[in-house]
């Protein structure tokens, strides 16, 4: 079994801090570059019947018919 498996990390989690340590690690003039590859965003778009919502607007959950 892997080291990382062990102390309770997935692979996802493990890569992560093997890429920052390893950013960290660089000499200073590297350095500055890679970690502006670290910065990462997600954008998250909802979709209802095959169109997306207006922009910020989530789902609704749907009321139960009793």
């Amino acid at each position: 079994m892997s080291t990382w498996r062990m102390v309770g990390l997935n692979y996802v989690n493990y890569s992560n801090i093997a890429a920052r340590t390893l950013r960290r690690s660089l000499k200073s003039n590297l350095r500055d570059e890679a970690i502006k590859r670290d910065i990462s965003a997600i954008r998250y778009f909802y979709w209802l019947k095959g169109e997306m919502l207006a922009h910020g607007k989530k789902l609704e959950p749907e009321k139960e018919k009793t």
